[in-house]
């Protein structure tokens, strides 16, 4: 009974909120592996039925590779979602990689949209690059890449990660993983077979657009990985809050950060350096990937409650700058200690 409430949480989340959410952080993949076969190939036709075979680009549409593909990307990614659960729920929070090792891994899957989306431009020798496979399937290429979903989660992921963390079991960890892509597959495939058709019945005319918005993601893929592994911490914005930071009568100072969808509030705090300092974190009916805090100087996550209070020791900070992100590398904030605020 346990496994199938949370298959039906995991389920409920994933078609309610999770499709939408993941497709625009995962939509670069997705693009990627159902690029066009035939006359609209990037790639061109020749190379194409070097790929997937001539038969099947002179077969009729609804048996082209394109469900293939998209089956492939689909099963690929849940299953890699199966698995994880499967050891989130075994081992517990333990098992989650650092933000460093996930943030190597974000620009790993970068690289691979990149290629995508320059072959689909026509850069000239990149299709050689990619994943090839028999001329019976739709290759590995989609496989790769609905595997590689696991590690660009989107808000709603991260807090299905942490009810799968919470069961305390396998089964009952890959139920609830198992349930949330099954509950994004309909929105995922929709979108698939949409991209496949364009590019059929427009003769390739998106393929442009198609491979500039993977490129754009992943640019985009490439900020948040390295802003997950503090390596690049970007300019600070907004004005610097003089009152999240207040010391108590216990000479410990406190920094309260609220914690909201959309991001941190403030943004930018002010504190006294060379002083017992807590963070307090605050959450409010928060879903986001906000919830994955991470402390890149650390190399520490967090996946905070949905609603409650966190507080995370500082220790006493020297002059300077402690930054933190979402665990998507989307946002951010820091605290600026001083010798004299």
């Amino acid at each position: 009974m346990q496994v199938l409430t949370l298959f039906a949480t995991g389920l409920g989340a994933g078609f309610a909120a999770g499709g939408a959410s993941c497709a625009a952080v995962q939509g670069g993949l997705l693009v990627g592996a159902v690029r066009p076969c035939g006359p609209t190939s990037v790639i061109g036709p020749t190379d194409c039925a070097d790929r997937t075979g001539a038969a099947d680009c002179a077969a009729p549409p609804s048996r082209r590779p394109l469900p293939r593909a998209l089956a492939a990307f689909l099963g690929a990614k849940l299953l890699a979602h199966a698995v994880l659960g499967a050891l989130l729920g075994l081992l517990g929070g333990a098992i989650q990689p650092a933000p460093s090792t996930r943030a190597v891994l974000m620009l790993l899957a970068a690289a691979l949209m990149a290629l995508f989306g320059s072959a689909m431009l026509g850069v000239p020798g990149v299709a050689r690059l990619l994943p090839r496979g028999s001329t019976r399937g739709a290759g590995r290429g989609p496989l790769l890449l609905g595997a590689a979903t696991v590690f660009v989660p989107c808000g709603v992921t991260l807090g299905a990660e942490l009810v799968a963390v919470t069961s305390q079991n396998a089964l009952g960890g890959a139920a609830v993983l198992t349930g949330f892509v099954l509950g994004t597959i309909p929105l995922f495939t929709v979108l698939g077979l949409l991209v496949g058709a364009s590019g059929r019945v427009l003769r390739g005319r998106l393929t442009a657009a198609l491979g500039v918005l993977v490129l754009v993601v992943a640019a985009w893929t490439v900020g948040s990985g390295l802003r997950l592994a503090g390596w690049w911490t970007p300019t600070a914005r907004g004005a610097v809050d003089h009152a999240a930071a207040s010391t108590g009568p216990d000479g410990v100072q406190r920094v309260t950060v609220r914690v909201a969808n959309e991001g941190y509030h403030p943004a930018r705090a002010l504190a006294r350096a060379g002083v017992p300092t807590v963070l307090v974190l605050r959450t409010d009916h928060t879903t986001g990937c906000t919830r994955g805090f991470v402390l890149p100087a650390r190399d520490r996550q967090q996946v905070l409650p949905v609603t409650g209070e966190t507080t995370i020791d500082l220790g006493v900070p020297h002059p300077g700058t402690i930054d933190w992100t979402c665990a998507m590398g989307m946002y951010g904030g820091r605290i600026e200690f001083r010798a004299d605020p």
